[in-house]
């Protein structure tokens, strides 16, 4: 098996996280041109220094907003036209975590916040990078991020663990929706992801369990490769079950 992304436009959003850079790597090492897409320039900026090994001039393109407004998303799309004219993939990183109070001691923002950070972005970002590739042809792949917490209830954890449940919906749906335009739709499901964040939010926790930022890029790089061309509408669980 051998992945080469040389020629293909990649887009990835929240491209300035830990997971984001992984990816941005990983698909650049692999001759992709890249969107990298994240809320703001000033995160992008520090990335792109961050990845000077592997990103080349030329190859690249920096577009920020707020992935939950179409018309933010519409705006990076038309940027992404006018440099590179299509986008192959998608890999959308962005999401937000939140628990601590049961639902009926919860504030409505906190699911507010959930949904639009774990669900409405999936929805705006993934469409519109979708009708992209029905408008150009391309035929595609799209990748998101999604929870094994979508998958069920937990305590405390109401609005994060119904937000997640919503994307995989969305992403479902949309693989059905897409199949006739040969676009390809999947989730990866980490369980927690090694970061620096992370483990200062949970210091006691058994890390031998948590999955690298660099092992989720290769997951996702294959899924958005043409090795990957028989899957889609699925949801691969990354977790060390140790």
């Amino acid at each position: 098996m051998s992945i080469t992304f040389k020629g293909k436009v990649v887009m990835i959003t929240g491209g300035a996280g830990n997971l984001g850079k992984a990816v941005a790597h990983k698909f650049a090492s692999e001759g992709a041109k890249l969107v990298l897409v994240d809320s703001k320039m000033a995160y992008l900026e520090s990335t792109v220094e961050e990845l000077k090994d592997v990103l080349v001039r030329g190859r690249y393109l920096l577009a920020s907003g707020d992935l939950t407004k179409p018309g933010d998303v519409a705006r990076i799309i038309a940027k992404a036209e006018k440099r590179f004219e299509t986008i192959h993939a998608l890999v959308h990183t962005v999401g937000g975590f939140a628990m601590g109070n049961p639902v009926h001691d919860t504030d409505l923002s906190v699911f507010e916040k959930m949904m639009a950070i774990n669900a409405q972005s999936v929805f705006v970002t993934c469409g519109g990078v979708a009708k992209h590739m029905v408008d150009k042809g391309i035929q595609g792949s799209i990748v998101a991020i999604l929870a094994r917490a979508g998958l069920k209830g937990a305590k405390d954890m109401g609005a994060y663990t119904a937000s997640k449940a919503a994307a995989e919906r969305i992403i479902q749906s949309m693989s059905e929706e897409l199949k006739e335009h040969s676009i390809r739709v999947n989730g990866v499901m980490p369980s927690t992801i090694d970061t620096p964040t992370n483990r200062k939010d949970m210091p006691n926790a058994d890390t031998s369990k948590w999955v690298t930022p660099q092992q989720l890029a290769d997951v996702i790089a294959f899924l958005s490769s043409d090795d990957a061309s028989a899957i889609t509408g699925d949801s691969i669980a990354v977790y060390n079950k140790a």
